[in-house]
């Protein structure tokens, strides 16, 4: 294969990874491969196709198990002595929400499915606690102190 269809295609892969996907850095790194398998070709190292295809296997899975991890970790917060948690922050509910409810929500710039764990109905346009993190749903309860 030709050297610039490396380069195009890593190219490609880091682009729709950046622009199209939650980055996770799975397609970075296998664009990195394809541009170093590009680079390689274009210095003038001449590989046959299942020289190049096993190169560039080799090299995305060498990236993706000891840089993917490293790198995703610093840049999501990761990092030693950090520790991100939504747990005590509040929400905005749009609708009523009775005990055992579930509703859709606001938070850090998306919506989460959350679930009412409190005893009390949740008030529309009314603040939520968040009392737990459930892989993608938050459970959360009213803050108003009854009357």
């Amino acid at each position: 294969m030709a050297w610039w269809i490396w380069i195009v295609a890593g190219l490609v892969l880091m682009g729709v990874e950046i622009f199209a996907v939650d980055t996770a850095f799975y397609l970075i790194f296998i664009g990195v491969a394809a541009l170093l398998m590009g680079f390689a070709m274009s210095v003038g190292i001449e590989l046959p196709m299942w020289a190049q295809w096993t190169g560039f296997a080799v090299l995305a899975l060498v990236f993706m198990v000891f840089f993917r991890e490293k790198l995703y970790a610093k840049l999501r917060g990761g990092v030693v002595g950090f520790q991100d948690t939504a747990i005590g922050g509040r929400v905005s509910v749009e609708e009523d929400v009775a005990p055992g409810g579930e509703t859709r929500v606001k938070m850090r710039g998306t919506k989460w499915t959350a679930i009412n764990t409190g005893s009390r109905v949740i008030a529309k346009g009314s603040q939520a606690e968040i009392t737990e993190v459930d892989g993608l749903t938050i459970k959360i309860a009213s803050v108003e102190t009854p009357t």
